[in-house]
């Protein structure tokens, strides 16, 4: 394991601790899912290929899902991608009349980010990276940039919103020749999708469209194409929090959204799409759910249900669905371990603390806290947090106060909820935390 700056060390340990993915150093902690990784590689090279990939990542609240998406992720910019990743939210969704999918891509495109600019925010470097490969080629063809902007976007204006999309990039071009800050950052606010009418976005630009409710999904491919055309090798979107258009009262809206991602999914298994890849973490009921959730939508139970062979310990990764496999006792204890080797780089805890934190676990719990890890990570790290502050307390002291309630009742999609007192309650998600 490479040396942790201290920085590093602290994100990630203060991360665990209140339940989310840290956004640095996941290959000090990762383990498992092996058969996975491999699969979202080839998903990756598929993209790279010129092929479109979709995947939705299904499990329990706490089993993984963002911190497995989070790694593919990181592989996806290793490997050339530009990706653009956000959470979905009732202000956030596919498809919506009041906004709420125009500001899913702008959150998206404040996100994308490169391998170069991996923390976001990267939309100036790949249209720069364009506009400079342009200017190479314009000064070796002994042509005016602008005419080669038109040539190389030419073929874009044959999409929807794509002569818009053209005509902004080349703005952008014109305010960085000419040292206009004003008409470069208009330019990059109407590719982010910050313009909110036609009216402003036509007096800045001189364009009349703008990412609107109704063309996300138009952008996006506008977006492969255009990174693709910058010299990346794809696009790769990520959505998670997918429980959310589970949670609409308004059938007509989860219908719609519904409907959005059965778009994506027939373009992505017609070849329609190219360069692109979605990867979309939900948990077994937003899938599932023959009322609420994506089965509720025939269409689309059709084309996800899973391969009917894959039962009695068989597995099938090749299709859209992948589940998280359980991590297994050993996985565990090698997860904790990682925990441990970054939280105690000096003096570690015995292996037999380890072990005997799974047993207590295990008995308190039973096999639950294997499918939900992150709680258990959590409790640990509170535990190894407590040692330094209190010198001369021994581990197996304050293992007996972990407070972790035997009873272990079943939430909404799997979670759980621990304990009564005010650390173990539900938070925004439906999770819940040990107290110790």
């Amino acid at each position: 394991m490479r040396v942790l700056k201290s920085r590093d060390r602290d994100t990630i340990v203060q991360a665990l601790r209140a339940g989310v993915v840290p956004k640095v150093g996941l290959r000090h902690i990762q383990v498992g899912r092996a058969r996975e990784i491999e699969e979202m590689l080839l998903d990756v090279q598929r993209i790279s290929e010129g092929g479109a990939t979709i995947r939705f990542v299904i499990g329990d609240y706490g089993s993984g899902k963002t911190f497995f998406m989070n790694l593919v992720r990181l592989i996806a910019l290793e490997k050339g991608l530009v990706v653009m990743f956000a959470d979905l939210a009732p202000e956030r969704r596919l498809y919506a009349t009041g906004g709420q999918a125009r500001g899913l891509y702008a959150e998206m495109a404040r996100n994308l980010s490169t391998r170069t600019r991996p923390d976001g925010g990267a939309m100036a470097s790949v249209v720069e990276r364009f506009a400079g490969q342009t200017a190479q080629d314009a000064e070796n063809r002994g042509l005016p940039v602008g005419i080669v902007i038109r040539e190389r976007l030419e073929s874009f204006e044959e999409l929807t919103g794509g002569f818009e999309f053209a005509e902004v990039v080349r703005r952008y071009w014109e305010g960085h020749e000419t040292g206009d800050d004003e008409t470069t950052t208009a330019a990059l606010r109407w590719l982010r999708g910050e313009y909110v009418t036609r009216t402003d976005a036509r007096k800045a630009l001189g364009v009349r469209g703008i990412v609107d409710d109704s063309s996300v999904y138009d952008h996006l491919k506008l977006m492969s194409k255009f990174v693709r055309t910058a010299g990346y090798k794809g696009l790769l979107v990520g959505l998670d929090e997918m429980v959310n258009l589970f949670k609409l009262t308004s059938s007509q809206a989860r219908n719609a959204n519904y409907e959005q991602i059965l778009r994506i999914v027939n373009d992505v298994f017609q070849g329609s799409a190219s360069h692109i890849g979605f990867i979309m973490g939900g948990t077994p009921e937003f899938l599932m759910n023959t009322r609420r959730g994506l089965y509720s939508y025939e269409a689309l139970q059709s084309r996800l249900a899973e391969n009917r062979f894959a039962r009695d310990g068989l597995v099938d990764l090749s299709g859209p669905v992948l589940r998280l496999a359980t991590l297994t006792p050993e996985e565990m204890f090698v997860l904790l371990s990682n925990v441990r080797s970054v939280m105690q780089p000096e003096d570690p805890l015995p292996d037999e603390a380890l072990t005997a934190f799974m047993a207590h676990c295990s008995n308190r719990i039973g096999e639950a806290y294997f499918r939900t890890p992150r709680n258990t990570v959590g409790a640990f790290v509170k535990l190894l947090g407590m040692l330094p502050q209190n010198p001369g307390t021994a581990w197996h002291d304050l293992l007996e106060r972990v407070d972790i309630d035997a009873d272990h009742e079943s939430g909404p999609g799997g979670s759980s909820k621990i304990g009564d007192g005010p650390e173990n309650q539900p938070n925004d998600d439906g999770l819940t935390s040990f107290k110790l």
